[in-house]
């Protein structure tokens, strides 16, 4: 099984888009939202571990605005990531977020419901689709810009699942704590933290990549949308 591209309509023009189907051809939906390196072999096969289990999947390129292709992993790979993160228009981005959303639920083989999962940037987007939008689960991995964002934390109103190491070279433990006490104090909402794992644990084409964070990570993600968001 592969994905299909497609485009999701905006205001703007079409943003292109990957789509998977599961074998079942039919399912809830999932949002899948990238990390600052774009929609990367990385995103691309977990778009495919998401389809494996019963989801019908959606990566949005957020980048196409900006007309930039994914970023090739090497020495300058996170310098630039974050040239692009510098380049983009937040609040266009968070529409073009709410656009695909509702692309996917309309989608005549998505039922039992939609969510979104987000790496790194696409976690802190996430955050923020969520906040103004209804997906019926989120899935944030070390979403970046959510210490910012913490004014949403009552929009939000999804069932939500947060991942975050302890040695994040970008969120230190105690904005974590700080996070964690904000986001725990709404309903139905779960941190989970990672000693010793970096920023970008799950991605194992980047120097940053926490083998056992990420397979507990992925457990515990599988485990999450199995009992919130069911295949059936």
């Amino acid at each position: 099984m592969t994905s299909e591209l497609t485009s999701v309509q905006t205001p703007d023009g079409d943003m292109p888009a990957h789509l998977w189907q599961p074998s079942s051809r039919g399912g809830p939906g999932i949002l899948l939202l990238q990390e600052i390196f774009g929609v990367s072999d990385y995103i691309l096969r977990r778009g495919q571990d998401l389809a494996d289990l019963g989801y019908v999947v959606l990566a949005p390129q957020i980048y196409w605005r900006i007309g930039a292709a994914p970023v090739e992993m090497g020495p300058d790979a996170l310098g630039e990531g974050l040239t692009r993160l510098q380049q983009l228009d937040w609040d266009a981005a968070v529409d073009d977020g709410v656009a695909a959303l509702q692309a996917l639920t309309g989608l005549p083989h998505v039922e039992g419901g939609a969510g979104i999962v987000g790496f790194c940037f696409g976690g802190g987007l996430g955050f923020s689709v969520a906040a103004v939008s209804d997906p019926d689960v989120l899935v944030s991995y070390y979403g970046s810009s959510i210490p910012d964002q913490l004014e949403l934390a009552t929009q939000v109103r999804a069932a939500s699942l947060h991942h975050f190491g302890l040695a994040d070279s970008y969120l230190p433990p105690e904005t974590v704590e700080q996070v964690t006490e904000v986001l725990v104090g709404q309903p139905d909402v779960r941190v989970e933290t990672y000693p010793g794992a970096d920023h970008a644990f799950d991605n194992p084409d980047f120097s940053m990549h926490h083998p056992q964070a990420s397979a507990l990570a992925w457990e515990r993600t599988v485990a999450f949308l199995a009992d919130r968001l069911p295949t059936g």
